[in-house]
Formats: structure tokens, sequence, C-alpha cells
């Protein structure tokens, strides 16, 4: 019986030079400057573009130690404490103990921070219901689907533990 393995590599290898491409062109849009300035905008708020991200990382993330958010965003840890100092100043975040190790500080969301995140989710929807507005249901319930699938495997990726 022919084996069937050879087939499914051959597939995949051929797939994974696109896919690649694919998520290179999402991460470099995403990545853009303008567009952390555009979505501030658009949700009305007054952030400085660099603290950004953090803010919607430690509200998605938190409570998330400095090192790792740093790690996420990309950044040097002493540059990602710095701005989280910042986001504490504002009254956006606030830092606390680890539970699990006293010596690591973790941020967590405060309230006000929270209804800021709120308005970035609220510019996101619109802004994501004029990118799909003409996509079938079915394919974008596919593409959330298997963008989770996705994401779950390259998270739990054996050969990077």
């Amino acid at each position: 019986m022919p084996s069937t393995k050879n087939v499914q590599n051959t597939h995949i290898s051929n797939r994974i030079r696109e896919l690649h491409g694919s998520l290179l062109e999402i991460v470099s849009v995403m990545n853009r400057p303008q567009r952390d300035e555009a979505m501030v905008q658009e949700a009305g708020i007054s952030l400085d573009r660099a603290l950004f991200p953090l803010l919607v990382g430690i509200e998605r993330l938190g409570p998330i130690g400095v090192v790792e958010l740093a790690d996420r965003a990309g950044r040097d840890h002493t540059t990602v404490s710095r701005q989280v100092a910042k986001l504490e100043s504002l009254g956006l975040v606030k830092r606390q103990p680890s539970a699990s190790d006293r010596r690591v500080s973790e941020a967590t969301v405060t309230a006000k921070g929270k209804a800021m995140t709120d308005r970035v989710d609220a510019a996101r929807e619109r802004i994501g219901i004029e990118i799909f507005k003409t996509w079938d249901p079915d394919d974008l319930d596919n593409l959330v689907r298997l963008m989770r699938k996705f994401a779950d495997a390259v998270k739990d990726d054996p050969t990077k533990s």
C-alpha cells in the first residue's frame, strides 16, 4: 500500500512559503506605527502610539510580567519597564507582585485602562466590519477557526520548549 505521508508532506511543503508570505504581510501591516496611530484616532483616545500595544497586551494577557510582555512585543525589557511605568502614572495599569514569585512585578489593567481598551475594541470592530463586509460568513468563520487552530499549534510547538 503506498504511503500517504509523503503526499501530505509534499502538500505542506508547497504551502509553507505562501503561508509564511501571508503572515509576513499581515505582521508588517499590524506593526506599522501608522496603523497604531489610526487605531488610536479611530478609538478617540489620547495615548502615545508606543504605549498603545502594551496597554492592549496587558489588558488581554494580564496579569503579566514585564519580561514576558517585552518578549511578546519584541522589545527590550528595560524599555518596556519604563513604558509600563508611564502607563501606571497615567492610571491605566497597576503593578503588583506576582502571586507565584514575589520578585516578579506583574501589570494589570485598571478600570480606566479597561475603558480605554474597550474603545479600542469598538474601533477595531468598526474597521473589521469594513474589511470583512464582502466576505461570505462561512469564510470568516473558517478563518477565525483556522487562525485559532494555527495560533494554538504555534504556541504549543514542542520544538520551542
